[in-house]
């Protein structure tokens, strides 16, 4: 080959390599990051049989992922006996393989509760977090994912105060920053499946918890922007519940929060909550395609006891059966935080699209604000459709009673309507919505108490056959019924003492 041939041939190549580079920097997608490690649980010593206790093993996969700057400690097909408390680290994701289960044991040496100054301020399971089958904190990045079980196997205790060696947790964290809790199922938690306080960036997808034989689903305390999505919760006491305690020495915010296409149970108590502890203020919620089926307190529940302003909360495309309180709302004044707390409020919560059918025994869906700058406000219902068990007699439309430190429904006395009663509450209109019931419920429909811009707009109520009347104000600054009737076409019969009609 001569020298020509040699000069024209490097020429072409340099030519063809600086354009290959080129289109390959302007075209391709940028690089890979790298796949993150995986630490086999069983490289480290755990068996995965059942029988041996494979927590120390656990706890090295654990420690060796967080050494290597992070990575996935991966549980093979296997049943993982674990009698120890497994602390948490960051950049470490827990992958449960299908197949897999870390089961809780007798006999087991879990972390004790640790001592906490602010005790006083909440339920003991609220106060301590290191009684917990896995337990961290201050940690980020870390996850839950996969398809396998995390199962206390009825050993951790939904007692209040735990013996020596005992866990009431499966997961407990404090101070955690991305936080991933996906496709696993969390059983038999004893007193919570899974407990979170103080995170941000929490996102879970196809979690299921089953602790309907002991407590709480998931409590997820004074946390923000978080995103749920195909949640299947069945607890016995509070499936999914948002709070905010004292137990870190501090009021703290929570919000920006997000829960769809998700279904939620509880035996004893509330499906979908807020509080009880309700330290820090609560804003920006929105919660759609929620399937409740059973709630012995509350569907929808909302209080304010310890000073909490709850506002900006937002449910659509919700459907509930089996709710002895389809909804909810108090404010309190039970003032159990620190730094001297007032009463709450509640203000700017809108239902859309909401479809009950109540159980027996049946409580009034409920609006009861205090008096004076804590009453609630900004309350609108958009298509909420409600049919109560009914079977009611008349009686007295006084006040009912009501212990102001108590969240329960049955915290206020009977009801004097079957269908909404509101109290100390402005602002509140029902539009394309109903009432109804199963059996003849001789009380009112509709009765609003020291309220202020009350509108029914083509609302519609059944009648009681030995009601006086369909629905009444007493002492209502402004209210408003219009375009609304009773379920066989009649106009409602309006009971208006001491207050003024705007329309």
């Amino acid at each position: 080959m001569n020298r020509t041939s040699i000069l024209v041939g490097a020429v072409i190549t340099l030519v063809i390599g600086l354009f290959g580079s080129t289109a390959a920097h302007a075209g391709s997608a940028p690089p890979r990051a790298a796949a993150a490690a995986v630490f086999d649980v069983r490289a480290y010593g755990a068996l995965g049989d059942g029988h041996v206790n494979d927590s120390p093993a656990i706890q090295k996969a654990v420690d060796a992922a967080n050494a290597a700057g992070g990575g996935i400690v991966e549980f093979p097909a296997g049943t993982y006996k674990s009698k120890n408390t497994v602390h948490l680290k960051s950049n470490v994701t827990i992958q449960l393989d299908a197949g897999s289960t870390v089961m809780g044991s007798t006999a087991a040496t879990y972390d004790a509760a640790e001592p906490n100054p602010y005790d006083a301020y909440q339920d003991y399971g609220h106060s301590h977090f290191h009684d917990a089958m896995f337990y961290g904190d201050n940690v980020s990045g870390i996850g839950f994912t996969g398809s396998g079980t995390i199962d206390g196997m009825g050993y951790l205790t939904a007692s209040v105060d735990p013996g020596a060696g005992q866990a009431d947790k499966i997961i407990s964290l404090t101070r955690c920053r991305n936080l991933t809790l996906s496709g696993i199922t969390l059983r038999r938690g004893g007193h919570f499946a899974a407990l979170i306080n103080n995170c941000d960036q929490v996102v879970s997808d196809h979690l299921v918890i089953d602790t309907a034989s002991d407590r709480d689903g998931w409590n997820i305390i004074s946390t923000t922007n978080v995103r749920i999505t195909n949640a299947d919760i069945s607890a016995n006491d509070d499936a999914l519940v948002f709070k905010s305690d004292y137990a870190l020495g501090a009021k703290l915010a929570n919000g920006h929060v997000t829960v769809s296409n998700s279904k939620l149970s509880a035996r004893c108590c509330n499906a979908l909550m807020f509080g009880s502890e309700t330290c820090g203020d609560f804003t920006d919620y929105r919660f759609q395609g929620i399937r409740i089926t059973g709630a012995n307190k509350s569907g929808l529940g909302m209080v304010s006891m310890d000073g909490a302003n709850i506002s900006d909360v937002h449910y659509r495309d919700i459907t509930m059966t089996g709710v002895h309180s389809p909804i909810f709302q108090k404010i309190g004044a039970r003032k159990r935080c620190g730094n001297n707390p007032g009463v709450g409020h509640i203000s700017n919560i809108t239902y859309d699209n909401v479809t009950a059918t109540g159980n027996s025994p049946s409580v009034t869906p409920t609006l009861w604000g205090e008096s004076g700058g804590s009453r609630i406000s900004g309350v609108t219902f958009a298509g909420v459709n409600i049919t109560v068990p009914g079977g009611g007699s008349a009686i007295s439309t006084a006040v009912p009673s009501n212990d102001a430190v108590s969240y329960n429904p049955t915290s206020i006395g009977t009801r004097p309507s079957y269908g909404w009663y509101l109290h100390n509450a402005d602002n509140i209109r029902f539009t394309d919505s109903s009432v109804r019931f199963a059996a003849d419920d001789n009380r009112p429909a509709v009765i609003a108490d020291g309220d202020s811009a009350v509108v029914l707009d083509r609302f519609t109520a059944q009648r009681g056959t030995g009601s006086a009347y369909d629905v009444g104000f007493r002492a209502v600054n402004g209210y408003c019924v219009t375009g609304s009737a009773n379920t066989t076409g009649g106009g409602l019969r309006v009971n208006a003492t001491g207050s003024t009609k705007t329309c």
